[in-house]
């Protein structure tokens, strides 16, 4: 299985409202990972900065193409877009980890 991490940051005084949200998370946006592969899914905050990890079970294209063509997860994405600064400001792309070590 790939495996993804991924980081962005909560707008400042946020956090509590990025909490609630995904403590309340659509179902529809379960699904949707599910769909498309993405399993193992874990967020974790120090501060603003948040650090995402998730394992694809059919890999990296097949989970873009899914999340891209899901008006779930472009409602998400629109829903989360006050509270968090998700894009590289030079780039425009959320920055994706590149892997530095794996015990496995």
């Amino acid at each position: 299985m790939e495996k993804c991490a991924w980081k962005a940051y909560i707008k400042e005084g946020n956090y509590p409202e990025y909490k609630k949200r995904h403590d309340e998370i659509w179902p529809e946006m379960l699904e949707m990972f599910h769909k498309a592969g993405i399993r193992n899914y874990s967020i974790w905050n120090n501060g603003n900065e948040l650090f995402g990890y998730y394992e694809l079970e059919y890999g990296r294209e097949y989970a873009q193409k899914v999340q891209a063509e899901s008006p779930v997860a472009n409602r998400w994405n629109e829903f989360m877009q006050d509270i968090l600064i998700t894009q590289d400001p030079v780039t425009g792309k959320v920055p994706h980890l590149v892997k530095a070590f794996d015990i496995e």
